[in-house]
């Protein structure tokens, strides 16, 4: 079986727990057989609606701690431990951590991107300062004309704490389909609330055609994603190594649905046909 792991740039050797692509270095795809079965389940037309929930978390806590990783500011830190009280400071531990001058907003873009949005705001929260994590909320809905066509998106209703000038903002929204709803958001924090720092994407499953989509985009999009879906591509390209024949990739139905993908997670997460 070829070994599809990212290798590194200095050794060329396969990195651990990162498959190879040739999508660029702002793509990782995460390789870890633990975040595939969870995946796999979630879209399972078997898995109970219950199930989603925590399963969602479970995918997202660990996007999370790969991103925070390997994609965060670190400093080197010196913390004593309980056992400091017998051993003084022997018993001070030294090594790196996230910078806790890091700054960060988590964009919840609202049905699909609720839980996952949560999960990255709780676990900040529990390793970075009190203050240095936001969770702002986008209300995104389709507007259409007086022909029924898509015309925009309407952001009434949104929740935005302020400015993101200079902080990370994190976009863990789970389905990476088009890349339009991650750059909708893009732009509107671009157009009116500053830019960060850098920008963070986290869909559980993306396709080639967000990849391109967000890529091109001026912003400089950075991408983790626990699967890459191009399940609608010839058999030959889909023998080859991601990213190699991107112009042939095709993940996208005429619908718009990412195949294999995991249906509607808005509409099976919330119930929506009840």
């Amino acid at each position: 079986m070829t070994d599809w792991r990212r290798p590194d740039p200095a050794t060329g050797t396969p990195v651990v727990g990162q498959r190879a692509h040739a999508y660029g270095p702002r793509v990782s795809i995460l390789d870890n057989a633990f975040l595939s079965s969870a995946v796999a389940r979630i879209a399972s037309p078997e898995a109970a609606q219950g199930e989603l929930v925590p399963l969602l978390r479970t995918v997202y806590t660990a996007l999370l701690v790969a991103v925070l990783g390997s994609e965060f500011p670190r400093i080197e830190a010196e913390h004593p431990t309980r056992m400091a009280s017998v051993h003084g400071a022997l018993a001070h531990w030294r090594g790196p951590v996230l910078d806790p001058g890091c700054q960060v907003v988590v964009c919840d873009i609202i049905r699909a991107g609720i839980v996952p949005s949560q999960v990255c705001f709780e676990l900040l929260t529990q390793v970075l300062p009190s203050g240095q994590a936001r969770l702002d909320h986008l209300n995104m809905a389709r507007r259409a004309d007086a022909a029924g066509r898509v015309s925009g998106v309407d952001l009434s209703g949104s929740k935005i704490g302020g400015s993101v000038e200079g902080r990370v903002l994190l976009l863990p929204d789970p389905m990476g389909a088009t890349g339009a709803t991650t750059l909708r958001a893009v732009d509107h924090y671009l157009e009116h609330h500053g830019r960060p720092a850098a920008i963070l994407a986290l869909p559980m499953i993306a396709t080639p055609e967000y990849l391109r989509a967000v890529l091109d985009h001026s912003a400089g999009i950075r991408v983790t994603t626990a699967r890459l879906d191009r399940g609608l591509s010839a058999p030959d390209v889909l023998h080859s190594m991601p990213g190699q024949r991107w112009d042939e990739e095709r993940g996208l139905d005429d619908h718009g649905y990412i195949v294999p993908g995991a249906g509607g997670m808005g509409e099976v997460l919330n119930n929506s046909w009840c």
